[in-house]
């Protein structure tokens, strides 16, 4: 069979659940590789069961895969967690599943780390993959410590850095700005003019798919994130925009806002939703990936889908 089988951890993840969705779509055949045992997913070609703590078995797996896509680990919203937990998963499981896949023939390994391994929440200049990574939080560095791992190896591989994802089913700080927009208050987040950079499922998808479809050796991260970096005033703009509604945005001054975040104990809340992070997906565009839904539009698709689901 010519159709390209790809096995796939993390497939009942956020954004491993739209990779399994949508990369059959796109010409694959998809085997996902589960923790537990349970009913195979919509979509999966095929399901085994297995640990990627501990895969030291994983020849039957991983036999005849031609790339493996590896999405799960333990994210960075699951704090409080012991550095040493986050270095046994996302680091030594990543580099353990890496080592079984070059030992099963497998053509690349495509890790989906994150823009944590190259920064801190926030940064001052647009991030590149030639910056020094400077990861400030266990998460990060346990991803980029994966990356460090996977180039020890022989296996081609790509490290992909999202930015923040947004879609169906998101979670955290976008799910609290969703929530917000469809209040019915007016917002007093106009003042906010930080830029960051978002990245939508959908054009995420399309990074992995580029990235399974160049020819020749990778071996080296790739910053994904939509072109263009928006504010949290624009952010609520277009989610109100899929609700069919005006922005109602009041412009008070960000130095009042910071101020009444520190005194409710919401400080380091208040830095992630007003600090600048914009990332460049410049050199994944030189490998052939263009983005298939604008950021503006991508959030009024998804605040039009929480409406009707919701309703």
């Amino acid at each position: 069979m010519n159709t390209p089988l790809i096995a796939l951890t993390g497939a009942t993840g956020f954004i491993g659940r739209h990779l399994l969705t949508e990369l059959p779509k796109r010409g694959y055949r998809v085997r996902v590789l589960l923790r537990r045992p349970a009913d195979v997913p919509a979509g999966a070609a095929s399901a085994v069961i297995g640990d990627i703590a501990q895969p030291f078995n994983m020849a039957a797996a991983l036999r005849d895969v031609d790339a493996v896509i590896h999405s799960a680990g333990l994210a960075h919203a699951m704090s409080g967690l012991p550095e040493d937990d986050y270095r046994a998963i996302n680091t030594q499981g990543t580099i353990r599943l890496a080592q079984a896949a070059e030992r099963a023939g497998v053509k690349r390994f495509v890790f989906l780390s994150s823009i944590r391994a190259q920064s801190g929440p926030v940064a001052a200049g647009v991030l590149t993959e030639d910056l020094p990574p400077e990861p400030t939080d266990p998460y990060g560095r346990s991803k980029l410590e994966a990356e460090r791992g996977l180039a020890d190896l022989g296996i081609d591989w790509a490290a992909l850095r999202p930015v923040l994802v947004y879609g169906p089913g998101v979670k955290g700080n976008m799910a609290a700005l969703l929530s917000l927009a469809q209040s019915p208050w007016p917002l007093p987040l106009g003042g906010l003019r930080a830029r960051r950079s978002l990245l939508s499922l959908d054009n995420l998808t399309a990074a992995v798919d580029a990235i399974l479809k160049v020819e020749g050796t990778l071996r080296r991260p790739f910053i994904v994130a939509d072109p263009e970096p928006v504010s949290v005033p624009d952010i609520v703009t277009a989610l109100r925009a899929g609700l069919n509604r005006g922005p109602g945005l009041i412009p008070v001054p960000a130095m009042l806002l910071k101020a009444a975040a520190s005194l409710a104990g919401r400080h380091e809340a208040y830095e992630r939703l007003a600090g600048s992070l914009v990332a460049s997906p410049a050199a994944l565009r030189q490998i052939g990936w263009e983005p298939v839904i604008a950021t503006r539009d991508g959030l009024a698709r998804l605040a039009a889908q929480a409406s009707s689901s919701a309703g």
